[in-house]
This record gives C-alpha cells, sequence and structure tokens, in this order.
C-alpha cells in the first residue's frame, strides 16, 4: 500500500463529487435543518450523532444514527461516539484507488462525500466563567479527528465546519456535487479553524498551570531570584516575587546565533505573542520584534492599512484609497511602492483580513512573516504554496498594549504607549496658507505614520502611502535627506512629517528644495521663527501639532 499511495499513476482525477452520503456532528445548529433539508431532498443519505440527530429526526427527515453504522452505542458519557474503523476508513479512504475501494467493500464501510461538523464551543465555556470541569468536557477530540481527516481527504470529500458555507454547498449537492477547488478551499478553512481551536485549548491550560503555581515558588519565598539560566531551563519566570510570564517556546536563537532567546506570554494578553502559526518556519526573535512594530504601525491607522517593516523601521505604509475594489490588496501595493528593494525579506502586517488578491502580490516577493486578523481560504492557499513564508493570524480581541516595558540595567522602565495623535482640527497653521482637504488627508496620514519611524524620523507622503523614510539619524538633516533620497521623483509634490521640532532651517531647506508642498511638525524649537520663515519664503503650508512622537 505504501508503494501504491505514492504512485500518481494509480489515481484517478475527481473534480466534481456527487453527494451521496453525509455526516453531520454540530453544536452550533443555527441553519442546521436548511441543509438537512436541501440534503433530504436530494436524496442524500444522512448520518448523525446525538442532539444534532434527534433535531433532523424531530424536522420529520430521516437519519441514521452513528451508532448503526458503527454498531457500537455512545460510551463514556458521549466522549466516545464517532472514534471507529466505520467512521474514519469513511471519512480517509480515497477512492481513486482501487486498493481502498477494494478494502471498503471488503469491511463493508461506506464512504462520506461531505462532512458536516462543528466543534464544542471551548472558547464560550470559558468565557461563561464555568467551572475546570466543564471546560474539560469542551474540549471536543472527535469533531477536530473527523474535521482533519476528511480535510486530508478533500480529493474525495468536503468537509464544512462553518454554516456560512452551507448555501454554497446546498447549490453545490443540487448541481450535481461538489468541485475539486470548493474542497480545497473548505479543506484549507478547515485547517485553520482546528489550528485555532487548539491555540485556544493551549492558551487555556498554560492559564490554569500559572494559577496552580500560586503567587511564587518555593525558591522565590525563600529569597531566591530565578537565575538567568532558569529562565531558559523551566516554564515560568520571575523577577523578584512577580510572575514574569509563562514560557511560550524556547527560539532557535535570539537577535543574534550566540544569545539565547525565549517568549513568553502574558496572562489574557491578546497581542503577537498569542498569534496562531498557521504556516512557514519557526517564528524568530527577529521575526516576532519585527512583527510587532509592524502591528504598531498597521493598527495605527483606522482604515484598511498595511505596514512593511525591516529591522524595526518602516520599508513602507499605506492606507488604502477611496473606492478601491479590494483595499487591503491596494493598501499593500502601496506600500511595497515606497521601497521595493528594503521590502525583500521584510515583515508584513495588515489591519484586515488578508484577501486573494493581496496574496497572489505577496507571493512573488520574498518575504518573512505575514501577520493579519485573518486570512481568506483562497489567500491561505496561495501563500501556502510559499513553503517559508510565515503565516500568523492574530487572537481574538487583538489590541494594542496600552502600556510600554523596556529593560535597563537593573531595572526597567514603564510608560502609556504613544497612540494619541492631536487632530488636525487642532493644529495650528504656521505658514503658508491653510490646506485644502485633501491636503490635510495627507498630512494627516504621514503624521500618524511617522510615529512607525524610528527617531530621528521624517515621512513623505502621497496618496496615502509613504513614498520616502528617513529613519534613524542622529541629526535630522540626515534623515531629511534619506527621506529625499529614496522618494526621488515622488518627493515633488508630496507632504512630508517630522516626528520632533526642526531644531534648525537646514534640515526642513532639503524637503524645500526637494518640492515637497506641505508639513506637519510638532513645533516647539527656539529657532522656530527661522523654520517657519523658511517655509513662507518657499511658499509652503507647515502646521505645528504641539505633539511630538519620538520613538527609540
Amino acid at each position: 500500500m505504501a508503494v501504491q499511495s505514492h504512485d500518481p499513476s494509480l489515481y484517478e482525477h475527481r473534480d466534481l463529487v456527487p453527494v451521496r452520503r453525509a455526516l453531520i456532528s454540530v453544536s452550533d445548529k443555527a441553519r442546521l435543518l436548511d441543509l438537512a433539508a436541501a440534503l433530504a431532498e436530494a436524496g442524500v443519505e444522512i448520518v448523525s450523532t446525538g442532539s444534532t440527530a434527534a433535531t433532523i429526526r424531530e424536522a420529520g427527515h430521516d437519519v441514521t444514527d452513528v451508532s448503526e453504522v458503527t454498531g457500537f452505542a455512545e460510551a463514556l458519557d458521549g466522549r466516545v461516539k464517532t472514534l471507529h474503523p466505520a467512521v474514519h476508513s469513511g471519512l480517509l479512504a480515497d477512492l481513486r484507488l482501487a486498493a481502498h475501494r477494494e478494502q471498503l467493500a471488503e469491511l463493508g464501510f461506506a464512504p462520506f462525500e461531505l462532512v458536516v461538523v462543528n466543534l464544542y464551543p471551548f472558547e464560550q465555556t470559558v468565557a461563561s466563567g464555568k467551572p475546570a470541569a466543564d471546560v474539560i468536557e469542551n474540549v471536543d477530540i472527535g469533531g477536530p479527528a473527523m474535521v482533519r481527516a476528511t480535510a486530508k481527504n478533500h480529493a474525495n470529500a468536503a468537509i464544512v465546519v462553518s454554516p456560512a458555507r452551507y448555501d454554497e454547498i446546498i447549490e453545490a449537492v443540487r448541481a450535481g456535487g461538489t468541485t475539486l477547488a470548493q474542497r480545497r478551499s473548505l479543506a484549507t478553512e478547515a485547517f485553520v479553524h482546528t489550528a485555532q481551536y487548539d491555540a485556544a485549548v493551549a492558551n487555556w491550560f498554560l492559564e490554569q498551570e500559572d494559577r496552580a503555581w500560586g503567587d511564587a515558588p518555593a525558591a522565590a519565598e525563600a529569597g531566591a531570584e530565578a537565575s538567568v539560566d532558569s529562565i531558559f531551563e523551566t516554564s515560568e519566570a520571575y523577577v523578584g516575587y512577580e510572575l514574569f510570564g509563562l514560557r511560550e517556546s524556547v527560539l532557535r536563537y535570539g537577535e543574534n546565533s550566540h544569545q539565547r532567546a525565549a517568549l513568553f506570554t502574558e496572562n489574557e494578553g491578546a497581542g503577537i505573542a498569542q498569534a496562531t502559526q498557521l504556516h512557514g518556519k519557526e517564528m524568530s526573535y527577529n521575526n516576532y520584534v519585527d512583527a510587532d512594530a509592524a502591528l504598531r504601525a498597521a493598527f495605527d491607522h483606522e482604515r484598511p492599512a498595511v505596514a512593511i517593516i525591516k529591522h524595526a523601521n518602516p520599508c513602507g505604509i499605506a492606507v488604502a484609497p477611496e473606492g478601491a475594489a479590494d483595499p487591503i490588496a491596494a493598501a499593500h501595493e502601496l506600500a511595497h511602492a515606497c521601497d521595493p528593494l528594503s521590502a525583500f525579506g521584510g515583515v508584513i502586517a495588515a489591519n484586515r483580513t488578508v484577501t486573494a488578491k493581496m496574496a497572489e502580490t505577496v507571493a512573488e516577493i520574498f518575504t518573512e512573516v505575514i501577520v493579519a486578523p485573518g486570512f481568506d481560504p483562497e489567500a491561505l492557499a496561495i501563500l501556502t504554496q510559499k513553503k517559508n513564508v510565515r503565516l500568523l493570524v492574530l487572537p481574538a480581541g487583538f489590541a494594542l498594549d496600552p502600556v510600554e516595558l523596556r529593560q535597563v540595567s537593573g531595572g526597567f522602565l514603564l510608560q502609556d504607549a504613544d497612540r494619541s495623535f492631536a487632530p488636525a482640527s487642532a493644529w495650528e497653521l504656521a505658514a503658508g496658507e491653510p490646506a485644502d482637504a485633501e491636503t490635510l488627508a495627507e498630512l494627516e496620514f504621514a503624521w500618524r505614520a511617522c510615529r512607525a519611524v524610528k527617531s530621528n524620523a521624517i515621512l513623505l507622503a502621497r496618496g496615502g502611502a509613504s513614498v520616502g523614510v528617513g529613519m534613524g539619524q542622529v541629526n535630522r538633516v540626515d534623515s531629511c535627506r534619506l527621506a529625499v533620497e529614496r522618494a526621488g521623483e515622488r518627493a515633488r509634490g508630496s507632504v512630508a512629517a517630522s516626528d520632533a521640532f526642526f531644531p534648525f532651517a537646514d534640515g526642513l531647506q532639503v524637503l524645500l528644495d526637494a518640492g515637497v508642498r506641505a508639513v506637519v511638525q510638532p513645533g516647539g524649537s527656539v529657532r522656530d521663527d527661522e523654520v517657519v520663515e523658511a517655509a513662507r519664503a518657499a511658499g509652503v503650508t507647515m502646521y505645528f501639532t504641539g505633539q511630538r512622537h519620538f520613538f527609540h
């Protein structure tokens, strides 16, 4: 069999697969009867479990209990229902193989062409505050096994995990069966579904383990602080008596190969540390740092936005143009256009679900990480063809942290996260004519995007996208030169944002000579008069925000 299953010549091509037999086992009964009625009307044999079978039967439709298929009644208070060869042979049989068809016949088992399963409501049970015993009973075992088995065997069967796909399935059944493209899409969605489910279960168990530890381990109670080595050798880290975090994973190495590193997660955290990895190589220390920087940049904007990051600095940031047919794809194209050379090997964050169109563009570019609230199934099918790109889905309830912590020798610093953006209505017109609505919108975008750039920061923007970025220089003149150099001809007619005031007029003059038409900056320099006069002499509009955005 091992030889036969790897010989492509022994497989038959299967596109349209008629649905003759369906297995249905769902916790979420939404629209269940609509689906059951359509299947019954089409003459499909329905096999079902427990309350799902009872609901279908009460509606007047014929249904076969799983126990009739397996020959065994449900056992162990329902913990064992579908974990049986009669079920899983029907899910996993590759009907393109003559040997599989023969074995099914010998065993007296029948295949399933459609499987509809959604899992026990684990997260809802946790959120309800019910005791741990109830939560444990909502850890689904048979459901994920059926979902994964059918998804693996999508060449022969369709797996449906969401009522949102019922209309599509009903139409397919009436049209003669599911297509291979449909089954691939459904399989992709199914594997994402089980990955997210398993991550939720794992996170809950980690939280329970933390609670079981109490306030501090025996060593801490005795006055001993955890050693540096213990951070990498145990599953918890303490700073004095306070729990620092739960170790999620030990990373291959840190910022450089000679440095050790580990990822720790906070209780009730919902950030990059809790993201679910769907595909790709193991995340590195640098991947996490850059992905977090990308998220901060993308989620500074309310409109669909994409940020591309390299070494914690933006290669490009953009929001979608008004009326874009595919907003997130449009935002990515604009962000990438800012500095395509630097975007090679970068990290991408999107503040909306990644679409197939965006995926098609990204797939042509070497990218380390893509992180987003979600991925359309078609996008996943495209991106998972790239074996190395890491795909991360943000956890439910993702939010940027309200405070930021940074270690310094002998202690740490804590501050409010920089989430405040003075609105244009509060700005002071320092030079030139008041900007029109379009220019003001460009300046507001530049002002928000500039916050993600390491100081000294200068960002040139046009059309809701960065076109030149000058970052991390030790004087503002060099940052201005770098932004103009990277923008090239795009600098002429662009707008500029500076994260802090211009201490002299020389930096601003670099922007003016390049053709920048409007500038926004905090103001507050003792030489503001000189800077304002330079803008006025060039006929350029300049606003003061009264607020700076240093980022170190």
